[in-house]
This record gives C-alpha cells, sequence and structure tokens, in this order.
C-alpha cells in the first residue's frame, strides 16, 4: 500500500480517538461493540437476550415482544435512559456464545442460577420457580409416583431436564423420557396420547393450560419434582453492568414497581415466586 495513504489512515484513526474521547473506549462505541463497563449516559442499548418462554418472555398477538421478566427489564432500561431490545436467542445452546461476543448484554429469560454458578456474573436471584408435572385431567395420574412406568416429555437443555436427572428415583421409576425441542411440541404429544405427562416451569405451565387450552383439559400435579431460583446472567466479570442493573432493581422493589408488574402476571403465579430483598 502506499506509504502516503498509510499516514492518512493512521493520522485519520488518531483524530477519532481523539474527537471520541481520546480513548479505546470511543473506538469499541463506534464499532458497535459493548466493552464490559457500565454504561454512564444514555448513549447504551441494553440488548437483552431471551428465549420464548411464556410468562417470562414471548411475542404478543400484535408481534411485540412481551412477559415478566421483558417488562422489568424494559423498566430497568427506561431508568436508566437506555435503549431497550430484546433479542430473541434461537438456539438456545449459543447463548453464552451470543453473551461473550456482546451481541447481547446479559441473558434475562427464567434463567436458573442453580448449578451455573460459576459460569456467569449474576445478579441477586429474583424469582424462585418449581418444575412440575402436567398431565390429561382424566388420565387417572394424579401423584408423581402415578407416573411409574409412563412416558415422560421435556425440553431438552433444560432445568426440567437436569430435574430428572438428578432425581434417580424419579428417573429410574419413569418408562421414557423424551426431549424436545419446544413445549409446543410436548403440549402436542400430551393431547394425542403419545406422552403421560410432561415436566416444565409452574408458570409456564399455568399459562399454557390458561392461555392454549382455556383450564380444559389438563391440570398440574400438586408435588414439585425441584425448586431453583432465577436470576439475569451476564458475561463472567461484567461487574459494572450486573452493579448497574442490580441498583435499579433495587429500587424497583423498593418503590413497588416490581409487584406490579408481577400483578400483570398474577394468573400464572409470578406474584408467589417474587423473591424479595
Amino acid at each position: 500500500m502506499n506509504k502516503k495513504i498509510i499516514l492518512i489512515l493512521a493520522l485519520a484513526l488518531v483524530s477519532f480517538l481523539m474527537v471520541g474521547a481520546v480513548s479505546a473506549e470511543g473506538l469499541f462505541d463506534f464499532l458497535g461493540s459493548y466493552n464490559g463497563s457500565a454504561p454512564t449516559d444514555g448513549n447504551y442499548t441494553f440488548v437483552v437476550g431471551f428465549s420464548e418462554f411464556p410468562p417470562f418472555g414471548y411475542t404478543d398477538v400484535n408481534g411485540g415482544y412481551t412477559g415478566f421478566d421483558l417488562d422489568l427489564a424494559k423498566e430497568v432500561a427506561k431508568r436508566n435512559n437506555w435503549t431497550f431490545k430484546a433479542q430473541p436467542i434461537i438456539d438456545w445452546e449459543s447463548k453464552e456464545v451470543e453473551l461473550n461476543s456482546n451481541e447481547i448484554s446479559c441473558i434475562w429469560s427464567e434463567f436458573s442460577i442453580d448449578g451455573r454458578e460459576n459460569e456467569y456474573t449474576w445478579s441477586e436471584p429474583y424469582f424462585n420457580n418449581s418444575q412440575v408435572f402436567v398431565v390429561k385431567s382424566d388420565s387417572g395420574i394424579d401423584s408423581v409416583t402415578d407416573l411409574k412406568g409412563k412416558v415422560v416429555e421435556t425440553e431438552s437443555e433444560s432445568s426440567a431436564l437436569n430435574a430428572i436427572e438428578n432425581n434417580k428415583t424419579l428417573k429410574d421409576s419413569l418408562g421414557k423420557v423424551n426431549e424436545v425441542n419446544d413445549y409446543d411440541e410436548s403440549f402436542m404429544d400430551l393431547q394425542s396420547g403419545a406422552c403421560d405427562a410432561v415436566l416444565l416451569d409452574s408458570p409456564s405451565a399455568k399459562y399454557r393450560i390458561a392461555e392454549m387450552f382455556k383450564d380444559d383439559g389438563f391440570k398440574t400435579l400438586d408435588e414439585p419434582v425441584a425448586y431453583e431460583k432465577y436470576g439475569v446472567a451476564f458475561k463472567k466479570g461484567d461487574d459494572g453492568l450486573k452493579n448497574q442493573v442490580q441498583k435499579t432493581l433495587d429500587e424497583m422493589y423498593k418503590d413497588g414497581t416490581v409487584d406490579k408488574i408481577a400483578q400483570k402476571y398474577s394468573d400464572y403465579g409470578i406474584p408467589e415466586g417474587i423473591i424479595h430483598p
């Protein structure tokens, strides 16, 4: 390359750094990357990675993204004068790659802290969840012990699957455990008789029974299989952003905003699971 052109490019880069903030941070902002420190002004897009898992995060009838987790995240962004963006994680197994490459700011998606404590930098837990079985109302299955020899389905890579794997007595009693890509598929299998029960998060079970089946034909068993705590996951070591989000959440707890948002999803048991500081 011509030495004169190289010199011009070098001078242009130096000028940009001086104008931007006389630091590499300006270059990262220019390229659209987040460098891991807490944003200090409104020139920041808070990109929240989530999976379609109602009532925590899902697409509404108008095509917009909503849900308890996303409502909390939107309010956090609003209070910090950040631009909010909900980013669906299409392949759940890629979530850590997206986080570490700064494609998303955090994972805020009914994400269990349990067993992942050292994999991410976590907010304080904000929700107590339980894993429950859903069966047909007329199946004659009224307790977990009635599932002996039955076919159970749950989502692959899920906390529900982990709950089965970590409970040897339960796992050995079941006839077969099928892994599916999503719970829409498992509920269709339950409805058709291809499986006898589905294990999933209690709020999601209540949502699907109420919204998809209008409280007709299905029921949850009273005995939870496992409990877990949800948190907001940030890139390992990203204490700056985590602390700012946590500070804002603490303010929202204090002024009643968290409880107010939870009440929007009271039909699905969200208020009962809130963890208050």
